[in-house]
């Protein structure tokens, strides 16, 4: 008795895992998080995680505070780094103002409902 399809034969042995030759590829590194979070009720905070290196935060945030009419504030994460933290719905907002700025576009991921 042979049995033809219990060899071990893998059509994909020699390729190899396409994902690990980029190190990009799944990091969320690059790119430059707007979130919404909920408070309680009808309020909403916003937070912007991300933002480049060459990019003073205390000077953004003071911009943010300014154009928009909101308050907010700068918080270190472990994990994230530095997060600006802004009163309301300010999403669509920073996004259009980083553009402005010279951003590109493709690296701003807004999140949120």
């Amino acid at each position: 008795m042979n049995v033809q399809n219990l060899t071990a034969f893998d059509p994909f042995a020699d390729e190899g895992d396409p994902l690990a030759q980029n190190d990009s590829v799944g990091s969320q590194q690059d790119y430059i998080h707007i979130r919404i979070q909920q408070r309680n009720g009808r309020k909403t905070l916003t937070t912007l995680q991300g933002l480049p290196k060459e990019y003073d935060a205390r000077k953004l945030l003071k911009a943010f505070k300014k154009e928009f009419a909101c308050n907010g504030n700068l918080v270190d994460d472990e994990e994230a780094g530095q997060v600006i933290q802004l009163q309301g719905d300010q999403r669509i907002k920073i996004s259009t103002f980083l553009v402005e700025e010279g951003i590109p576009k493709a690296t701003i991921k807004i999140h949120g409902f």
